[in-house]
């Protein structure tokens, strides 16, 4: 999908356009399997003297807990999004409200990445930006952090038509 044509400045392209890790998703999967499997209790359970108002009640209040369980962070993983251009880092993130952060390459001193165990296995990690004017960007749950780690480093010192390359090798 990419970040609109009309949010990028003339002549600007996209290098890399991702959003956080679908590790972000487990929790609200194994809220909908436990939804799914209270429901079917409620009903299964219910007194026949409770009909019809007990299934309004299981209804509702399973429709509250799927909108704060599975709904609202889908919505939250869905627009959060991470964007790298030749010129600058550009990040979103918000259901409603929307919020982003635009850090030009040029005020970028240092990018750092950190992975845990699982973010080995899963294949994501955890991305640094430290310019020297504000306190560092962090960027969570980056996919393939490792080769955003070089394409970024590429493109702050100077190959980047080797970026290019890097970005869409794997892609």
């Amino acid at each position: 999908m990419g970040l609109p044509r009309k949010f990028l400045g003339a002549d600007e392209d996209v290098i890399l356009h991702m959003r956080t890790h679908g590790k972000d998703l487990v929790l609200p999967v194994l809220g909908l399997v436990f939804l799914a499997a209270l429901t079917w209790v409620s009903m299964a359970f219910m007194p026949p003297t409770w009909a019809p108002a007990g299934t309004w009640v299981v209804g509702v209040v399973v429709g509250v807990l799927f909108v704060l369980m599975v709904l609202v962070p889908f919505l939250r993983w869905r627009t959060t999004t991470y964007t790298l251009t030749d010129r600058r880092v550009i990040t979103r993130k918000g259901i409603i409200n929307k919020s982003g952060h635009d850090i030009p390459l040029s005020r970028i001193n240092n990018v750092t990445y950190d992975r845990s165990l699982l973010d080995r296995i899963l294949g994501c990690g955890t991305l640094q930006l430290t310019t020297a004017a504000e306190a560092p960007v962090t960027l969570h749950d980056v996919p393939d952090v490792e080769r955003v780690h070089v394409v970024m480093t590429e493109l702050l010192f100077g190959d980047e038509a080797g970026a290019v390359a890097k970005a869409t090798e794997e892609e």
